[in-house]
């Protein structure tokens, strides 16, 4: 799996991205035919540049002063007449969404009568379309993230000065693991923290990667003690020896009767689920409902939202990539007085092995011989734990 990580040491921000996205390999002309497809008064272009004494490269956008406040429709219509795939226009909306509801959220009125302040105007918009453009000619398979710093001390906005991290940036970081902010500036800006929380699926430490590029994008301000650089590492994801990467599926259920979640968890499990899990919730309106959770490998996904979608009355699911740490494992059977069961080994390099009985091979001897099935739980782990030393099969696994 092909992986780009933010990082965001000094924080992020538009012409962050973009320089980061062309210093990585991104054609840079690509970008700036899609951004002047866009039909507004202003230039994209990049330049080498320092930044703490480091080369990296800088996003620069010209553009006259303006005083035009933007509303949603008109965002809406500057994509629309781009020349630019579905799938960048998509990007670029969805940047611009959470941008809009989250100035929506901050003062309080409808996402269709917010004024797009800063973040409307064209030099921003060139940022973001600009950036989606790069995003999607990367041709990574996901995007992650390091914390991000907000920035200390205040600035002046439209509506005069605020402290940072400034409202609306705020509101999009909610959820996101924050840094220390070390240095008295604006470090991420509401476009930066759209950028990443709307393309990355984690946020955390460097993941385990063969690096195959790593691109320096040029903030602006050359900053006093610190490098005022994002790093984008392009690389490929590591598999750990005793890990891997699946998915949760969540979805919450308030108006079907039990029977139904359970044949749903059945048909889940069948259609090849990790595990399916349900869990007792207050939803609104204090009703109770239940919380369905299914762990599977990425590749599963469409058929387990076919089957919440078509089995159950949701509206819309959750995802969100997780890793699990797993021991190594392997089939073995005992002979006991009841006769064979089959189970499990799992061990770690440095610890001893756990054997771990099949329920149903337990429970089926338990119904024939008409004894407890605790019993035979018991037989099972007796006769491993009478294996001559040194036929563990895990010792023949080195290799």
């Amino acid at each position: 799996m092909r992986v780009g990580y933010f990082d965001c040491f000094s924080g992020v921000s538009g012409d962050m991205t973009l320089g980061a996205l062309v210093d990585a390999g991104v054609d840079g002309r690509a970008i700036q035919q899609a951004v002047a497809s866009l039909g507004l008064p202003g230039e994209l272009s990049f330049e080498t540049v320092k930044r703490g004494g480091f080369r990296a490269t800088y996003a620069r956008v010209e553009t006259p002063r303006e005083h035009a406040h933007r509303h949603w429709p008109h965002i809406e219509a500057i994509i629309e007449k781009g020349v630019l795939t579905p799938r960048q226009k998509d990007l670029a909306t969805s940047i611009f969404l959470r941008l809009g509801e989250a100035e929506a959220r901050v003062h309080g009125v409808e996402l269709a009568k917010i004024h797009f302040h800063e973040v409307g105007a064209v030099d921003s918009i060139i940022d973001i379309v600009g950036s989606a453009v790069g995003l999607d000619l990367l041709g990574v398979d996901r995007f992650e993230c390091s914390a991000v710093p907000p920035g200390r001390g205040s600035i002046r906005a439209e509506h005069g000065r605020m402290a940072l991290p400034a409202p609306a940036t705020a509101e999009i970081l909610k959820g996101v693991p924050l840094a220390e902010s070390t240095v008295e500036m604006e470090m991420t800006t509401p476009t930066g923290a759209a950028i990443v929380t709307t393309v990355c699926e984690r946020f955390g430490p460097l993941p385990a990667l063969t690096v195959e590029s790593i691109g320096l994008g040029a903030g602006t301000r050359e900053v006093h003690g610190q490098a005022n650089i994002l790093r984008l590492f392009v690389g490929v994801l590591e598999p750990s020896p005793h890990g891997d990467r699946v998915y949760m599926l969540e979805t919450n259920l308030d108006d079907l009767p039990g029977e139904v979640i359970g044949y749903t968890t059945v048909k889940l499990l069948e259609a090849g689920a990790l595990d399916v899990f349900t869990t007792a919730i207050q939803m609104k309106k204090n009703r109770p409902g239940v919380m369905v959770s299914i762990l599977c490998d990425e590749a599963r996904i469409p058929a387990m939202e076919e089957i919440l979608f078509r089995e159950t009355t949701t509206l819309g699911v959750r995802r969100f990539p997780v890793s699990r740490h797993k021991l190594n494992r392997k089939p073995v059977e005992v002979e006991t007085e009841f006769g064979v069961v089959r189970g499990k080994l799992g061990w770690l390099e440095s610890r001893p092995p756990t054997f771990s009985p099949e329920f149903d091979d337990c429970a089926k001897i338990a119904s024939e011989r008409r004894v407890a099935l605790r019993e035979v739980f018991d037989a099972a782990h007796a006769a491993y734990a009478r294996r001559p030393a040194g036929s563990a099969p895990e010792q023949n696994l080195a290799h």
